[in-house]
């Protein structure tokens, strides 16, 4: 999962301890860039990490070049911070609810989630949570943008992945830094997936990787199926959480007899692919509303956003300018016209 994260982050219940963890962790990060251009040419360098990073430069071209992403300094250096993730996401949710917990920032307004450079600290405000009988998930990001605060750098998280998700991940942070609209965590994360997806797509027809194109077509196929199942047991969940007749030890039980459902629709389905595409994972880690909430989080508006690139005649700079109006209508009209993805709308 992939996550827009802010470092001077502030609200009433802040401690001086996560803004301290912040500050410091971003600070780390950025004194460890150096120009991908330097690092390529350093002598001795692995093949496979030169290669990536001449991968990632021309991937970086083409997101400014032919999708009209932001020109500057974001994905020109690399860092290697040593580890796996660079932060750790805290998803919470009350244990009758899909809504998702909120945390306010400096700047940035409120997101779903919080944000730890540290999986020790974070799964430790997890357990805090949970014994507030809230639901939690605990995810690693491997990317993140600060929305253009500071010139992002390539991260050694990501050369590990293939060069279909390299550019995956560099569309979405770049889109973030593009279009930003405070307190709406939803808008964000699916106009940047949309956009991702939607770059990638031209960028393996653009250098003539048409096999790729036809693997990645298939991914998003899969990934639709799950994210169309995600949603089908949300809407069963929302009606048993907002059904006042049950009792809380109905409902409890009830939630989880649908959450088995779930897991048994999904390998229905899973038994028609030919591989799992990390989803078996996914469900074998435990069900829970918080790791479903922040799938709805990132997807939910993806099928509005293409309908208002559709209705832009394909033009991506008609797109940023109708998303960019969108951003300024009032919330609930925003996600009605996502949700019902209209094609026009009037603020």
């Amino acid at each position: 999962m992939l996550a827009v994260f802010l470092i001077l982050a502030t609200d009433a219940c802040t401690t001086f301890r996560y803004y301290a963890q912040s500050v410091s962790g971003q600070m780390s990060l950025l004194s460890k860039r150096q120009s991908i251009n330097q690092v390529i040419a350093t002598p001795g360098i692995q093949d496979a990490t030169r290669e990536q990073l001449e991968r990632i430069n021309d991937i970086r071209e083409f997101a400014s070049q032919h999708l009209h992403l932001p020109e500057n300094n974001s994905y020109r250096s690399y860092a290697d911070i040593g580890r796996d993730y660079v932060v750790w996401n805290v998803f919470a949710v009350p244990e009758f609810s899909l809504q998702p917990e909120v945390w306010c920032y400096l700047f940035v307004g409120c997101l779903s989630y919080r944000g730890y450079f540290s999986e020790e600290n974070a799964q430790r405000y997890a357990r805090e949570l949970e014994q507030q009988g809230l639901d939690v998930f605990v995810g690693g990001v491997a990317a993140y943008s600060t929305l253009g605060w500071f010139d992002d750098p390539v991260l050694n998280t990501m050369l590990k992945w293939d060069r279909v998700r390299l550019a995956k991940v560099m569309f979405h942070e770049l889109a973030h830094q593009l279009i930003y609209i405070k307190d709406d965590t939803g808008f964000n994360e699916a106009f940047a997936d949309t956009v991702a997806q939607v770059g990638v797509r031209r960028w393996l027809i653009a250098t003539v990787q048409y096999e790729l194109q036809m693997k990645f077509d298939q991914e998003m196929q899969r990934e639709n199926q799950f994210v169309d199942l995600v949603s089908r047991y949300k809407e069963k969940l929302v009606a048993l959480y907002n059904n006042k007749a049950l009792s809380e030890n109905t409902k409890r039980m009830q939630k989880n007899s649908l959450f088995t459902q779930m897991k048994e629709d999904y390998f229905r389905i899973r038994s028609t692919w030919d591989t799992d595409e990390g989803y078996d994972k996914w469900f074998e880690a435990g069900l829970n509303n918080a790791r479903l909430a922040a799938v709805i989080t990132y997807r939910q508006y993806v099928p509005g956003f293409l309908a208002l690139l559709n209705s832009s005649n394909n033009e991506l700079s008609t797109f940023y300018d109708v998303v960019s109006t969108l951003g300024k209508c009032e919330l609930s009209l925003r996600h009605r016209v996502l949700s019902a993805r209209l094609p026009k709308f009037d603020c």
